[in-house]
Parts: structure tokens; C-alpha cells; sequence
């Protein structure tokens, strides 16, 4: 049952609670460009590129940055 909870985030170099820890953040972060959206689905001169520059940022953080770790410093996206 260990497995179940710590095999998928030894496989991105974390521990159960590191993994727990971004994955929350990652949560946080997501939620927020939502509600950035659904503010500018009604009042589109708000908001206008908060989302979309947030998922940049999320993209950049989790997958440039791993690619980055498992390359050497030359890495990346």
C-alpha cells in the first residue's frame, strides 16, 4: 500500500509530502487562473493575459525545470 502513495513522486525525485507540497502549490496557482478567467469570460478588459502568462509559468516550472535536473544545466525547454 506504501507503493501506492510513493512510487509515483520517487519517480519525479520528490518524497510523499515534497510531491504533496507542489502539487498543492501547483493547485493554488491553478485555481487562481481560473478565477482569473472566469473574471475575464464577463469583463474581458480585465485580466487579460494573467491565465494564460500562469500557465506559462506552471509549464516552465514543472517541465522545463525536470528536463533542466535530468540534462545538466544546458537543458530545458
Amino acid at each position: 500500500m506504501k507503493k501506492f502513495f510513493t512510487a509515483h513522486p520517487q519517480t519525479v525525485g520528490e518524497t510523499y509530502w515534497q510531491h504533496m507540497a507542489v502539487a498543492l502549490s501547483f493547485a493554488g496557482a491553478l485555481f487562481g487562473a481560473a478565477v482569473a478567467a472566469l473574471v475575464h469570460a464577463f469583463f474581458p478588459a480585465w485580466f487579460e493575459k494573467t491565465a494564460s502568462a500562469k500557465i506559462t509559468s506552471l509549464h516552465e516550472r514543472m517541465v522545463c525545470n525536470r528536463k533542466k535536473q535530468n540534462m545538466g544545466k544546458g537543458g530545458g525547454c
